[in-house]
């Protein structure tokens, strides 16, 4: 099957539509699939529900989408750093799904498992398990989390074969892996694309099995989140 397309605009056609939950690969601007959400906010489709760590930072990343109203709700763990996403959710035009981030990231783990729901002690006794199951486990109380499992998922990643087969570079790795074997049909944004056969089997990170269509950006902007500089003495 050919999973190589020429655009990200091409790799969503067919594929996105209104009313969808899509999982989002990334960790604030770090790892995201840039020209796949550039590519959703043209393509029109509204009110999606995504899952992702946050929602990028006002006029970039998944911020784009908030900007144009096409999320409705999002299931994430951070809000800081994108005053449009506090804005809306304060002001009751976007639902939010607050979820404690090693559960947002387990919840996608486990959909891509095939797990439906498991238990953690983690917000037991606060709003997070509130109208939740729970359950003790040798004298100690759970809380039940259904997995996500997402229409789609769009996920960054370094380098990927012609079958798919991903690397992912440092910390750009994060949610990456998990939202894409979540994802009922996976898109991949990479940087580079090389012949099957040439990354090495013990350097690939997600087999090829997962990822449904792959798109070639050799030049993503990368901006950076945040930027700190100290002066040096006498400069």
């Amino acid at each position: 099957m050919k999973k190589l397309y020429p655009s990200a605009e091409a790799a969503l056609k067919g594929v996105v539509a209104d009313g969808q939950l899509l999982a989002v690969g990334g960790f604030g601007l770090c790892g995201i699939p840039e020209a796949l959400i550039e590519a959703l906010r043209d393509s029109g489709v509204k009110n999606l529900t995504v899952a992702s760590n946050n929602a990028g930072v006002d006029g970039f990343g998944l911020g784009k989408l908030l900007e144009t109203r096409q999320i409705k709700k999002m299931i994430a763990s951070y809000v800081g750093e994108n005053k449009e996403f506090e804005r809306q959710y304060l002001a009751g035009e976007l639902e939010l799904e607050f979820t404690p981030q090693g559960t947002l990231a387990e919840k996608m783990r486990a959909g891509g498992a095939g797990i439906p729901a498991f238990f953690t002690k983690t917000g037991v006794g606060t709003l997070v398990a509130e109208g939740k199951e729970l359950r003790e486990f040798d004298g100690e109380t759970y809380v039940m989390e259904r997995s996500i499992v997402a229409d789609v998922s769009l996920v960054k990643a370094w380098r990927a074969d012609k079958s798919g087969n991903l690397q992912f570079r440092l910390t750009a790795r994060n949610f990456n892996p998990a939202a894409a074997t979540c994802g009922k049909v996976c898109i991949v944004e990479v940087e580079e694309l090389v012949e099957i056969g040439e990354i090495a089997p013990d350097d690939i990170h997600l087999p090829g099995i997962y990822v449904s269509r792959i798109v070639h950006n050799a030049t993503p902007e990368k901006r950076i989140e945040k930027r700190t500089i100290t002066e040096k003495a006498g400069a």
